[in-house]
């Protein structure tokens, strides 16, 4: 009948070549006078479809199921606030944050070594002001960055290798700060270098325009405090800053603070003590055991560690009125580990391929082996951030990376769309955030025990120092 085959032919339109229309086939059967009767239209309620959630579906609209999933966390896991809370109470404390930065047991606290970064950020706006001025030739200049970025690289690094003494907190600290800033660092001078080589800014008349203009102590330090690693002249902004906007993710900054305060003092902390009491004498299926019970708390804080960076990120770029804030793609659609990796870190991926890429591939090196170099350095780059505030260098969470490395080179073609997607959250689960877990197990076991040896040191020095009177006074 023909209004059957136009709602079929309509419908058709819609299925995708290789879905079930292929195999459809239309009855013609049907009387010739019943597109003529009054309900005609209401004669066919069936045609060939495929399942929303089946593979051969181009449905999309999972907001739904998210919605859903965020639902069943947060009610799953509100027990571990609400006891948390009722426990210990608010534990987000301003003065015991600046406290644990403040009071180290060195001669340069974190937060001088913070003061001290700027000093380095001085150095370079001066030499590209003098490069910019002709009084630096562009070879002495690039030698003299590389050499205020070296030592800042090496500063914080021969800080925390000194001074072992020195907080976990405050070292952790720092330390990223100092990172960042030596990536931002070389994205200004590199760029700049672009802009005088490039000659990009003419008037209308076609002269250069003064480059100095750029280079003042507030066009750098908006760059600093931006969410972003790599430098421009004139980055994109928002036309005003939304209150109700930056509310909202200071808001979420605090609430999720605060469950990941939770999740470490409730279930991560009592799994590291159970294993520092009675891990040696665990039989094989105890161990997997206390594995799987620590695999899934380091799964949750690492998917609260992103929820908070998206809110951190947000926020500077609110407060800045920073218009880029694509700080990362859609990595849980990854179907593989190098589209994971593409996403899960923009602004570093950015910085890489910009400065690091690019770079090696200029000097003829193949792109294969530019991707190569540029993930091992990342590798070590993760390591050297968690091993060295930690004091112990064991490369697991390079070796985590490497072993990822392996498993796209040689299943990355096996595994592809849903089940390509769930090999890359399997990698997740059981990779660079379990080592970083594992690192903190380790510390927090060698702390405990350093803590009860000098707790038993000082209780015998004691007892040998007191005088024979008190001896004879307390017998």
């Amino acid at each position: 009948m023909a209004v059957m085959k136009k709602s079929l032919s309509s419908s058709s339109a819609e299925e995708d070549s290789t879905s079930l229309w292929e195999s459809a086939s239309f009855s013609s059967s049907d009387p010739p006078d019943e597109h003529e009767h009054p309900s005609a239209s209401l004669l066919c309620c069936h045609s060939v479809q495929d399942s929303l959630l089946s593979s051969n579906s181009s449905f999309t609209g999972y907001r739904g199921i998210l919605n859903w999933i965020i639902i069943l966390l947060v009610l799953t896991h509100a027990h571990l606030f609400l006891e948390n809370f009722i426990q210990h109470g608010f534990l987000i404390d301003i003065k015991k944050v600046f406290g644990h930065l403040i009071e180290d047991n060195c001669n340069w606290p974190s937060v001088y070594l913070i003061l001290a970064a700027n000093m380095f950020a001085l150095i370079a706006l001066y030499l590209e002001k003098s490069q910019a001025k002709g009084m630096l030739s562009y070879s002495i200049g690039h030698c003299l960055h590389l050499t205020n970025l070296g030592s800042l690289v090496l500063f914080p690094a021969a800080v925390i290798v000194r001074e072992p003494k020195i907080s976990t907190g405050g070292a952790f600290f720092f330390l990223w700060f100092y990172t960042v800033l030596g990536l931002k660092l070389y994205s200004y001078q590199e760029t700049n270098r672009w802009y005088r080589l490039a000659h990009l800014e003419k008037d209308e008349s076609g002269q250069r325009k003064d480059h100095n203009q750029h280079l003042t102590l507030q066009d750098l330090y908006y760059f600093l405090l931006a969410p972003t690693l790599c430098y421009q002249r004139g980055f994109p902004r928002t036309p005003k800053v939304r209150i109700n906007n930056l509310l909202h993710r200071l808001l979420e900054m605090v609430i999720v603070i605060q469950i990941m305060v939770g999740i470490v003092q409730q279930w991560i902390e009592p799994i590291f003590q159970r294993s520092e009491n009675s891990f040696s004498s665990m039989d094989v299926t105890t161990r997997v055991d206390h594995l799987v019970d620590l695999v899934a708390p380091t799964h949750f804080l690492w998917l609260l560690f992103f929820f908070l960076s998206h809110s951190f990120l947000n926020f500077c770029a609110e407060l800045l009125r920073f218009g880029d804030r694509r700080f990362y793609g859609d990595w849980w659609n990854a179907t593989t580990l190098r589209t994971f990796w593409n996403n899960w870190n923009i602004p570093f991926q950015k910085w890489s391929h910009r400065h690091v890429y690019t770079q090696l591939v200029v000097w003829n090196i193949s792109p294969s082996q530019a991707e190569l170099l540029v993930f091992l350095m990342s590798a070590a780059v993760c390591e050297c951030m968690i091993a060295l505030p930690l004091h112990s260098c064991r490369l697991w969470i390079f070796f985590m990376m490497v072993i990822e490395l392996l498993v796209e080179v040689f299943l990355g073609n096996y595994f592809q769309g849903n089940y390509g997607n769930g090999l890359v959250w399997l990698c997740l689960l059981l990779g660079p955030p379990l080592a970083v877990t594992t690192y903190f197990h380790d510390h927090y076991i060698s702390s405990q025990r350093h803590h009860q040896h000098c707790s038993s040191s000082s209780l015998l020095t004691s007892e040998f120092s007191c005088s024979p009177t008190d001896t004879w006074k307390s017998s």
